[in-house]
């Protein structure tokens, strides 16, 4: 069975109330994708993992990866992990104008065209189309909604290019599976404190199924309007810098309700980062089944490697060996190139300096690729290696890990540790799924 074939089973089960769900693995960084490979593969499930608009284009967008190039690199981890490169669902995340909003819509759009038509090609087969965002041109309030209309026909239009690439590239019928309507929340978090997040109505969720169905039809896209099976809203799950706000199915009960009487749509929820594992079992249990998280797995990621920096400054820092100095090395990148978080973190000084390292929304992710603190991360792992990592400071820093290594589940080496931190969150997620097997 292929992963799309598995994923509509998964899909499917859950409208039946079985209670399945698959989470969406929304990061470019090896080291996550690695480990939710190995989950996956532990789990004997498929894994998706998909790229942003921002993240990959077809000029690179920030990880520098056109699309075909992003599949070449998931399938090399793949190879890496021994996970079955069949077994992996890729998808494009907000797909649409939304990296060219400061250019008029009709430019805007011909590079969507563009974006669109080079996912198809490069094999992806699960799109969300998002066109919900305004480009230079467009008129209209900006402090509201782009008007549905809009949206839908620019999703129609960008899905009629998908149909034809798909033809033009493989032949024959077309299995991409859409997913339309877009997150209330700026994907990776809240820039600001809020004091509450309220789900999307279910008036609103009904409107968006039928404005885009009839936009659909009026480009005569009826085939593919029968494989949009996911739409995404605002179940009022959201984080900040250092709050989150968690599920609450009484007040998304519309939205559910709603979902529950329809035989085609299950529900993408965006921003689950940091949710209880309650709460992630509960959101699929309420339909919404796809679950994204990308900024949880690279703070995890973060979090194992402060904890390693932790033990080698303990046991290497009195004995005259040169130390990674990973934190100091994490400051200095992110300040020298402050674009990445400036306007996300908000505050003072202080208040800033504190967000670089400890913010839920992670901004440090964009800066791990940099070769100058590749190679800190590199000199940490070896240092502990080489020298050896203490069982007492493990279970200090890292008291799961210490667990896992214990039972012979992984090994004392920094690498199966921080792959094992990571896990912690993956596995979350797949037990909510209904899969997941600890690490």
């Amino acid at each position: 069975m292929s992963a799309t074939s598995e994923f509509l089973q998964l899909m499917k089960d859950n409208k039946a109330g079985k209670s399945t769900g698959l989470y969406s693995v929304c990061s470019a960084h090896p080291d996550v994708i690695k480990a939710c490979m190995l989950q996956a593969k532990d789990d004997g499930s498929i894994v998706l993992i998909e790229s942003t608009s921002n993240q990959v284009d077809q000029f690179g967008g920030y990880t520098g990866m056109v699309p075909a190039e992003f599949v070449s690199y998931v399938q090399g981890l793949a190879g890496e992990t021994g996970f079955s490169f069949e077994k992996v669902l890729l998808g494009g995340d907000h797909l649409g104008p939304n990296a060219w909003q400061s250019e008029p819509a009709e430019k805007a759009m011909a590079k969507a065209r563009d974006l669109i038509a080079a996912y198809v090609k490069a094999g992806y087969k699960k799109i969300h189309l998002d066109a919900s965002m305004f480009c230079a041109d467009d008129a209209g309030d900006r402090h509201k909604p782009l008007a549905d209309e809009i949206v839908s026909s620019r999703a129609a239009e960008l899905c009629a290019v998908a149909e034809k690439t798909y033809a033009e590239s493989f032949g024959g019928e077309s299995d991409i599976i859409y997913v339309i309507g877009t997150e209330v929340p700026i994907p990776g978090g809240a820039q600001e404190e809020e004091e509450t997040v309220t789900p999307t109505s279910a008036a609103d969720a009904k409107n968006t199924m039928a404005v885009t169905r009839a936009a659909f039809d009026a480009q005569g896209l009826q085939s593919a309007w029968k494989r949009v099976i996911g739409l995404v809203v605002q179940p009022g799950v959201e984080f900040g810098d250092d709050q989150v706000f968690h599920y609450d199915s009484a007040a998304a009960s519309d939205l559910s309700a709603l979902i529950d009487g329809d035989d085609q749509f299950v529900y993408e929820a965006h921003s689950t980062d940091y949710q209880s594992e309650t709460g992630l079992s509960q959101l699929v249990k309420d339909h919404y089944c796809i679950l994204k998280v990308g900024p949880w797995l690279t703070f995890a990621f973060r979090e194992a490697l402060f904890a390693l920096e932790d033990m080698e400054k303990e046991l290497l820092g009195q004995k005259g060996i040169k130390l990674s100095g990973l934190r100091e090395t994490l400051e200095k990148v992110m300040m020298d190139n402050p674009g990445y978080w400036k306007k996300y973190y908000p505050g003072n000084e202080e208040q800033q300096y504190f967000k670089l390292k400890y913010s839920f929304s992670d901004r440090s992710r964009y800066y791990w690729p940099q070769a100058e603190l590749k190679s800190s991360v590199e000199l940490l792992k070896k240092n502990l290696n080489d020298h050896g990592i203490s069982l007492s400071l493990l279970s200090q820093y890292m008291p799961n890990q210490y667990n896992a290594v214990q039972e012979g589940k992984i090994k004392l080496t920094a690498e199966d540790l921080i792959i094992s931190r990571i896990r912690d969150v993956a596995g979350m997620y797949a037990r909510a799924c209904g899969f997941g097997k600890c690490c």
